[in-house]
């Protein structure tokens, strides 16, 4: 897992970035490690309530942190104080967004499976009627956020760094930034990975899974983990199919296998086919919030 593997590097911070305002700004540096737990640096912790740790050896076991030394369920120890706290602030990011009636998705895919044109239509076609605020995650660069910027929405950029997936933390700092108006869509565009953002809950109502066409059909059996989790899966560039050889039945085949709940969009979001059932699907989460239109 991320906080145990070293994907996350502490000398390559995570930054939010507000394309809009032009600013920028450290959100912390290396994995969230549990209740007060910084490895020596400044953390911004969830809507603003930050705090500072020293520590002779550069490392703080604060507030209950498990202890860890040596080989003996060091991972696993580490790996349930980072779960634990990201759930607790998950909790928490999902009652501000109940309490407000805001619609928060967490889109998850492969890099390149189409998350960001599928959000660039979306913001086109429900433009005037719903709200629509992302929030980007990405390794590096700002691009993602610029090209929602442009369809008309408002963005948040989060880096991640040498981190393969978002956190709890991340998305409520950005959300406190994004402040996103009672009865509106927040849309978490997670960074590229069928692994990792499997196990984090950032409080969303729920991940829809993306995967396109080329990827084949076998990728639900190959990370069944995110396909479970996922509460709806979108097969996009479906354009493509008979170039690629893909077989739709049985990629819906494997779907069930591993996630028979889960609801099925066929779509690609270049052409615009199946973009109707996308924008349904949305309509009807919505109305099933407790606030909101």
């Amino acid at each position: 897992m991320c906080g145990t593997c070293g994907c996350s590097d502490p000398a390559d911070p995570v930054t939010l970035t507000d394309p809009e305002k032009g600013e920028r700004s450290v959100l912390r540096r290396g994995p969230l490690a549990g209740p007060g737990h910084d490895e020596g640096h400044h953390h911004h912790h969830a809507h603003g309530q930050g705090h500072d740790h020293d520590h002779e050896h550069g490392h703080d076991h604060g507030h209950d942190q498990p202890h860890v030394h040596g080989p003996n369920g060091e991972v696993v120890s580490l790996e349930q104080a980072v779960l634990a706290e990201n759930d607790r602030i998950a909790l928490r990011n999902r009652g501000w967004f109940e309490g407000r009636g805001v619609l928060a998705l967490n889109l998850v895919s492969s890099p390149g499976a189409g998350k960001t044109t599928l959000l660039e239509r979306t913001i086109e076609a429900l433009a005037g009627g719903v709200e629509i605020a992302v929030i980007e995650g990405d390794q590096m660069t700002a691009n993602d956020a610029e090209r929602i910027r442009a369809a008309g929405a408002r963005a948040i950029q989060i880096n991640t760094g040498a981190g393969c997936h978002l956190e709890a933390d991340m998305v409520a700092e950005a959300t406190r930034k994004l402040d996103p108006p009672p009865g509106s869509i927040l849309m978490i565009e997670n960074v590229g990975n069928l692994v990792c953002p499997a196990l984090f809950d950032l409080g969303e109502r729920m991940k829809v899974a993306i995967i396109s066409t080329p990827e084949g059909e076998d990728k639900p059996l190959k990370y069944p983990h995110m396909f479970r989790a996922a509460g709806a899966v979108i097969v996009n560039k479906i354009d493509l199919a008979p170039h690629v050889d893909f077989d739709q039945a049985r990629c819906f085949e494997n779907i069930r296998q591993v996630n028979p709940d889960a609801e099925l969009i066929v779509l690609s979001a270049r052409t615009g086919e199946g973009m109707a059932d996308w924008l349904a699907f949305l309509r009807r989460q919505r109305r099933e919030e407790p606030i909101g239109a």
